[in-house]
């Protein structure tokens, strides 16, 4: 039997009849908020009248005729006095009114569960806020914990989600030791796999602790709302920031707080450090960081030290001056890094003394960002070359004045092959992965002020920005647009944003990508570099710029 098509009001007006029913549920909400006095005084009525009923079906039946004689002498002496029937009307609704009251109960204490694990919470803090000298102590075994303990909130496990504990004046909370031992006593007690914020009043001797949320990993790369120079790192928790963007998280659009980093003269944290384990998401930082450079007009150095083709996608794209892989390259490219600072700060000071602009060349942004540059190092050392790291001194100390930002991203497993102008000059700090909290310490200068979560997401961590606090980061999803095992949405977001690519120079090879723009100001030696380096340029200079030399 053939099917019957659907009537025309069922298959064409499917947003009709949502948006009817819509409108109606809304209808019958605002009815319900105007008549919830008659409903109460309805519902009273009802179990006045049930309440009747049970009451005459128990009177014997011998005595149903005197109570009903004496029901309507009541009721004729109330209709003989003046006002009687108002006076009885109003009686009767005010009765129905107090029958027809929501009766559910209230929960205004802990119950037998919750007591039993403030008790045990109570009583492993004992150690920790006690003295034998103390005539009075505010902690003691058997001793009250309602008088320490106070805005507490459970979840449906019986868990606590929020404690403020009291502590006594003589405790060290100065001390970064004593607190990390209560908060890591407070973790273990209170249910692990949960991330935790502890808040210390010293003034007030009081210590909040509070459940996180887990920070979204929905968000992927996109164009953000910032202005030149500002970079999202990632976002936070809404208390940690006064300010917020809107993303798009999958198909829903929302506003979540960013930590912006700022770049360029003007910045106090000019370059980054990220530290993480391996799959914590420092490439991840890398190309969304390169991203954000490309589409704020910036030009981008890429330094590749695992040669995974992590970068891959950048190679030849417009704005994108190198992407190189091998010592030989990545020593050639952070020589020409260093230079390039040199020229800039040169032609900026000359410029400033003959009372005009800084060249417009000078102020473009320069991105230098090298993943995993301790493995260059290492393989520089077993060839007998020299450390491409030490390069990295002149745009580490005046990158700022000459708009050059360096951003590296190193494994814990290889901290110490970075050079030391890497650690005096990286202000800005972010930490990536599974990690300790003396990890994260080490990197950052700070502890956490919240838990490490066990298994941390892909792109999950800590920030802090100069001597500011320690903020909980989740970097947007930019994956590798050629890995097959990332998401599909946001390998087309990232696809989205690459700038277009660029013709092949004749005489260049098709798959490496030259830095081009520089050359446009310093000319090249006339004679044949080694394969996969960077031509070294001269120190002669183009008629345009030894016009202005001196």
């Amino acid at each position: 039997m053939a099917r019957r098509p659907l009537p025309r009001i069922l298959s064409s007006g499917t947003a009709s009849l949502t948006r009817g029913r819509d409108l109606a549920r809304t209808a019958a909400d605002n009815a319900t908020d105007v008549l919830h006095p008659l409903l109460v005084i309805g519902r009273g009525l009802r179990v006045l009248a049930g309440t009747g009923r049970r009451r005459w079906a128990q009177t014997p039946k011998d005595k149903r005729g005197p109570a009903l004689f004496l029901g309507a002498a009541c009721a004729l002496a109330v209709g003989l006095v003046p006002y009687g029937p108002l006076i009885a009307l109003i009686t009767l609704m005010a009765a129905a009114a107090w029958h027809g009251r929501d009766r559910t109960p209230v929960k205004t204490g802990p119950g037998d569960a919750e007591t039993e694990r403030l008790g045990s919470l109570y009583e492993a803090l004992v150690p920790y806020f006690s003295i034998p000298e103390d005539p009075n102590p505010l902690f003691a075994h058997g001793g009250d914990w309602e008088q320490a303990f106070g805005d507490y909130a459970f979840d449906e496990a019986g868990r606590v989600t929020r404690l403020r504990i009291r502590y006594p004046a003589y405790f060290t909370d100065g001390e970064a030791g004593s607190r990390a031992r209560i908060e890591a006593l407070l973790h273990a007690k209170s249910g692990r796999g949960r991330e935790y914020l502890f808040e210390w009043d010293e003034e007030g001797n009081q210590l909040d602790l509070r459940v996180l949320a887990a920070l979204p990993t929905g968000v992927g790369a996109q164009p953000f709302v910032t202005s030149p120079g500002e970079s999202v790192l990632g976002f936070t928790d809404a208390t940690g920031v006064r300010r917020t963007l809107p993303v798009v998280e999958g198909d829903e659009r929302r506003d979540m707080p960013p930590v912006i980093w700022r770049t360029g003269p003007r910045s106090t944290e000019p370059h980054l450090l990220a530290v993480g384990q391996p799959g914590g998401g420092t490439s991840t930082l890398l190309r969304s960081l390169a991203l954000q450079a490309l589409g704020q007009g910036g030009d981008v150095l890429i330094v590749e030290g695992g040669a995974s083709g992590e970068y891959a996608c950048l190679a030849g794209r417009a704005g994108v001056l190198a992407v190189e892989c091998g010592t030989v390259g990545a020593q050639a490219t952070l020589e020409w890094a260093a230079r390039e600072t040199e020229r800039r700060l040169i032609a900026t000071h000359r410029a400033r003394e003959a009372g005009r602009p800084a060249p417009e060349d000078t102020r473009r942004p320069l991105w230098l960002l090298l993943d995993r540059a301790g493995v260059l190092a290492h393989l520089a050392a077993s060839e007998g070359r020299p450390d491409p790291l030490e390069r990295l001194q002149v745009p580490l100390r005046h990158g700022r004045a000459a708009s050059v930002t360096v951003v590296v991203a190193e494994q814990f497993d290889h901290l110490e092959l970075l050079h030391d102008a890497v650690w005096q000059h990286t202000r800005a700090r972010v930490v990536l992965g599974q990690a300790s909290a003396g990890q994260i310490t080490d990197v950052l200068g700070l502890p956490p002020h919240t838990t490490p979560p066990v298994q941390p997401a892909p792109g999950r961590g800590y920030a802090r920005l100069g001597t500011g606090p320690v903020h909980r980061l989740q970097v947007p999803a930019t994956p590798d647009p050629y890995d097959d095992g990332a998401h599909p949405d946001h390998r087309q977001a990232v696809l989205d944003l690459l700038p277009e690519r660029q013709a092949p120079t004749p005489g260049d090879d098709a798959d490496r990508a030259v830095p081009d723009r520089p050359y446009q100001v310093l000319r090249a030696r006339h004679v044949a570099a080694p394969a996969g380096r960077v031509p070294e340029p001269d120190t002669a200079q183009t008629p345009e710029v030894a016009a202005e030399a001196p």
